[in-house]
């Protein structure tokens, strides 16, 4: 399996350094977008990108290790919405990965 941001999946003892550099480029090009974007980690070999959201709230991208590109949204930590899996984005490359997660409405609260 792989992901977006992990790349594909690797065996024990592999170190993450190929998604987290991935998962690095794309936040550094949504910021010079001006998207408030940052690395997300959830798990040892688990990296994605965290969006702030204007009201508070925040989109963690892509940490699950699913096959195509989606979202958690939380407040204070806790699951308030989601962005379902975009259609096609299995294959992804990180431009597009980029224009999705910055043109993305994550709607009122």
């Amino acid at each position: 399996m792989s992901c977006l941001i992990h790349g594909p999946s690797r065996g024990l003892g592999q170190t993450g350094g190929v998604e987290e550099d991935r998962a690095r480029r794309i936040v550094t090009t949504l910021r010079d977008r001006g998207v408030m974007a940052h690395l997300a980690r959830t798990g040892v070999f688990q990296t994605g990108v965290r969006v702030v959201i204007a009201d508070g709230r925040e989109a963690v991208w892509d940490t699950d290790g699913a096959a195509g590109l989606e979202a958690q949204v939380l407040r204070d930590g806790v699951l308030v919405g989601f962005v379902p899996q975009i259609p096609g984005s299995e294959g992804f490359d990180d431009a597009a990965v980029i224009d999705a997660i910055a043109r993305t409405d994550y709607g009122d609260n």
